[in-house]
């Protein structure tokens, strides 16, 4: 199977620094928490690394350790972080070809500073993965039977459409992981193209980003799960999508997106697991419990990974364990990659997770009516 990924990539550098060198204040009502840097002053860190990583790049490396054959459509300025991540792509075999090279503005960059429940915070300079023009995606670029189109910023935001367009007319399947700046900014132009998408993958608070553009067109509220009487909800179940003032059901949201015409969707929720709706119906798995080392790049792990056993047909229930599988991998180490498995290391965990991600599924209908 040939998979075209499309998005940012960059190099990471990641401090790891002990909980008591660093000071964290949790806000307990707007789900939160702050890292408190002293100014002024030096805090000594147990670990400093460097390592290749943006979301395309990431997404890339697992479809390519799955045994897809890659390609990647990112920008990169022509230095030495360039030159880091097609080192890092031809070390995981991902054809170079549609690489857009920028003689003018620098490779993007991020730094992570991960202490107390390793869920990094991130400074992020986006650089060249904010500039991809409509003319630098060429059409034979398209000629795959997969499109992976992961978070775009700015201006490269503004060629989705585009890329949509592009991948539907040559055959291939669309599956997008879209950033909340996109969802807010550009709230318009991604509806637009909702019922070409074939997958789509969004984290909690990327959901719910959506919420005020689906209430105005579905209302607030809905229905809730069917559960037993006894049955306690998934936590993202209990708690609902919100934003802006406007509130909606994890059914209702669910409704609606597969209403507007998109095949599948996915919504993780960190430690709550994650949901994928499908085929008439909402299916939870719940997060694969491990020693969380660093938390960024599980998300570019899950989508990659579901994607990839969803486009080949192994169902929605075989792809949703192998992808939590795979992201909590990723969650064991403190960069994007390293924990990446191979097709064989996946297949080889998934006859037990019949037991260790006990699933529960429901109906959905248009709407979110069960």
């Amino acid at each position: 199977m040939r998979s075209l990924v499309i998005g940012s990539a960059m190099v990471d550098t990641i401090a790891i620094v002990e909980s008591d060198r660093v000071e964290r204040v949790t806000m307990s009502n707007a789900e939160t928490s702050f890292l408190l840097l002293e100014e002024g002053r030096k805090t000594e860190a147990s670990e400093i690394s460097t390592h290749c990583g943006g979301g395309a790049l990431n997404v890339a490396v697992t479809q390519a350790r799955l045994g897809l054959d890659v390609s990647a459509l990112v920008r990169l300025g022509r230095d030495g972080r360039g030159a880091a991540v097609l080192a890092r792509m031809a070390d995981e075999r991902i054809d170079p070809r549609w690489v857009v090279r920028d003689a003018t503005v620098p490779t993007g960059a991020a730094v992570h500073i991960a202490s107390h429940e390793r869920n990094a915070a991130i400074f992020t300079f986006r650089g060249a993965n904010t500039l991809l023009r409509p003319e630098e995606l060429p059409d034979a670029a398209f000629a795959v039977d997969l499109v992976v189109v992961a978070p775009l910023s700015n201006q490269s935001a503004d060629c989705f459409p585009t890329i949509v367009a592009k991948a539907k007319t040559s055959g291939a399947r669309v599956v997008a992981n879209p950033g909340v700046r996109q969802l807010s900014a550009r709230r318009g132009a991604f509806h637009d193209c909702l019922a070409r998408i074939d997958v789509l993958s969004v984290n909690r608070s990327e959901a719910d980003a959506m919420v005020p553009g689906l209430v105005a067109r579905f209302g607030e509220g809905g229905p809730t799960l069917p559960l037993a009487p006894d049955e306690p909800p998934p936590a993202l179940a209990a708690r609902g999508l919100r934003s802006g003032g406007f509130e909606m059901s994890l059914p209702s949201f669910y409704g609606a997106l597969l209403s507007l015409g998109v095949g599948a969707v996915m919504v993780t929720d960190g430690a709550g697991g994650a949901f994928a709706g499908a085929d008439g119906r909402l299916v939870h798995c719940p997060a694969l419990a491990t020693e969380i080392a660093g938390t960024a790049g599980a998300g570019d792990a899950f989508i990659a990974t579901f994607a990839a056993y969803h486009a080949q047909g192994r169902g929605v229930e075989a792809a949703i364990r192998a992808a939590t599988i795979n992201a909590a991998s990723v969650m064991g180490h403190v960069d994007t990659q390293t924990g990446l498995l191979t097709a064989a290391a996946l297949e080889a965990r998934l006859p037990d997770a019949a037991k260790t991600l006990p699933l529960r599924a429901w109906p959905i209908g248009a709407g979110g009516t069960p």
